[in-house]
């Protein structure tokens, strides 16, 4: 756990740092001209463009455009590292720099005949002799076939061609080993989960590592797998409907952690607002996700806020990783405050489920010592000397008047403790142990109160196990508590149910229930010693009712699954 944390954390850091050094750029870009047609000397370097457009609105039908671009070398390449030119940009062309064609993406003009070829982010050499210092065009011959309405806008790079060819892939190959650590803590708070089904932050937790890992991975594709422009918004759509679910995710988590008045209903509220921004101008991805982003901070600030109000542990961290986010996002780029802020919100997450499962240890460990304190006490009371001068007086009594009545009652009372020997040290026993410590329980405390004890069960697995005593102390709570029924009788009934969400144990007491007992009975020592002993088997995953009932007492424990 602490190893991950440390590589969540780290990783941030560097995405920040690399990322933001801003080398200075060796061109300068000016506005890109366009005209609808085809013909070959609209590729030339003095070309006459002052008539062309600004933009084009439609290019329908996969027709041939051109755009020009004029560019500003400010310093020549050096020997043998030639320029490249990196162009992001929707549509199949062909790229001329000084009227010379120095690349090909796809065939345009012909994408309604042919299948779909090239790619949507693509690296070009410059020929050394055309990157001198000063200016120069670069002239592109496209069509659009796919999506005709987005003309323009070209995302491009001109820098040291090698350096192009490698720097994302270096920069791919660290967010990979980061998207993996998220996949990594995904899986291992899924098995959590599974394991204790109750715990609903950490299966959120999981499913948000999830979709970020999805996220990052979606986002960096590019450079491993080659996507043509038509399959563009198909990408787009899968982040945006990631970062919904995120941002849905992270305030229902901080929500449940640091929970404040009615917050179910400002949940609903903040959700309906996430889905108006997921709707409307939904075509404007960048913008989405801005304001998706920014909806998920406020809300989150607002939470972690009262949490801090409240003295919540872990809330103050919160709170003020939230406020780096939004200072992270006003000096760098929206792409790198995306995956950096996320990082840390998460890693936050982390850190509050650490301190939950911390929290969860320690008191398991309480329980366990609580558990064997009270097992030396319940076994204290079994052999106390009040039950032992009782039954030895019995005893004297019996093997004067009716030697073989003595003899069985000593056999009744050596198979009692032979149990209690075979579990005391044991976690879990089968129930038929713990209903023949019981049943031998009884026999004894016939012979001793001349009461005529019965017990019964119904639908008892056999192959079902328990802590054991748990049974036997619920029968020493009814025999104490409780006086017998005007035929001199009290039953004792189990009665076993199971279904796909828990195991239940009924415990029936038949008798008259002393009243004054009835208060002491809520929280003695015998059920503090059941209760720890669920707890020590079962963590929480259990619950127990005691009550009364019209024929005496009822006892319920059901054990989660």
């Amino acid at each position: 756990m602490r190893h991950l944390l440390y590589i969540l954390f780290i990783f941030p850091l560097l995405l920040v740092t690399s990322c933001s050094q801003n080398e200075e750029p060796v061109f300068t870009r000016y506005r890109t001209v366009f005209q609808i047609g085809d013909q070959a000397e609209w590729a030339a370097k003095d070309l006459n463009d002052r008539l062309w457009g600004n933009r084009l609105e439609l290019v329908p039908d996969g027709q041939i455009f051109w755009s020009r671009t004029k560019i500003d070398i400010h310093k020549s390449p050096e020997a043998l590292k030639p320029y490249g030119l990196r162009l992001e940009a929707y549509g199949e062309y062909e790229v001329f720099w000084d009227g010379v064609l120095i690349g090909k993406n796809g065939n345009p003009g012909q994408e309604a005949d042919l299948p779909p070829e090239g790619e949507l982010w693509i690296t070009f050499n410059i020929p050394t002799h055309l990157t001198n210092k000063g200016e120069h065009v670069m002239a592109l011959r496209l069509s659009n076939y796919y999506y005709p309405d987005h003309i323009g806008n070209y995302g491009l790079r001109i820098d040291d061609y090698h350096d192009l060819l490698t720097d994302r892939l270096i920069q791919n190959s660290y967010m990979h080993v980061f998207a993996g650590a998220f996949l990594i803590a995904s899986i291992y708070f899924l098995f959590l989960f599974l394991g204790n089904k109750k715990e609903y932050l950490t299966l959120i937790f999981s499913i948000s590592c999830l979709l970020f890992f999805g996220l990052t991975m979606t986002h960096f594709v590019r450079t491993t797998i080659p996507i043509h422009y038509s399959l563009h918004v198909i990408r787009l759509e899968v982040i945006t409907s990631l970062m919904f679910g995120i941002s849905f995710l992270i305030p229902l988590y901080f929500s449940m952690q640091f929970p404040y008045p009615k917050w179910k209903l400002f949940l609903g509220i903040y959700t309906a607002v996430l889905l108006f921004i997921f709707s409307i101008e939904h075509h404007l991805f960048d913008l989405t996700i801005l304001n998706m982003t920014l909806i998920l901070l406020l809300f989150s600030l607002c939470i972690a806020a009262f949490g801090v109000y409240k003295k919540a542990k872990g809330a103050l961290l919160v709170l003020l990783t939230l406020l780096l986010c939004i200072f992270i996002r006003h000096y760098v780029s929206l792409n790198i405050s995306l995956f950096t802020g996320f990082s840390l919100i998460l890693l936050n997450m982390l850190y509050l489920l650490s301190l939950r499962i911390k929290e969860q240890r320690l008191a398991y460990e309480n329980s366990l010592v609580q558990s064997t304190r009270l097992r030396l006490e319940l076994l204290k009371k079994n052999i106390q000397p009040h039950f032992l001068m009782n039954t030895l007086t019995s005893l004297i009594d019996w093997i004067e008047e009716t030697p073989k009545k003595g003899v069985l009652f000593i056999e009744a009372l050596a198979k009692e403790f032979d149990l209690l020997n075979q579990i005391e040290n044991q976690t879990l026993i089968p129930i038929s142990q713990e209903i023949a410590l019981c049943r031998a329980h009884l026999e004894i405390m016939e012979y001793r109160k001349e009461v005529n004890y019965s017990w019964e069960e119904d639908g008892i697995d056999s192959e079902q196990k328990i802590p054991p005593g748990i049974l036997h102390t619920l029968l020493e709570n009814g025999i104490t508590h409780s006086l017998p029924l005007e035929d001199n009788s009290v039953k004792f009934k189990l009665l076993f149910e199971s279904n796909g969400t828990y195991d239940c144990y009924t415990f029936l007491t038949y008798a008259e229930i002393i009243k004054q007992a009835s208060a002491q009975r809520q929280e003695g020592t015998g059920l503090k010693y059941i209760k720890a002993r669920l707890t020590e088997s079962y963590h929480d995953q259990w619950e127990i009712t005691s009550e009364p009932a019209h024929h005496g007492w009822k006892n319920v424990i059901k054990i989660y699954r």
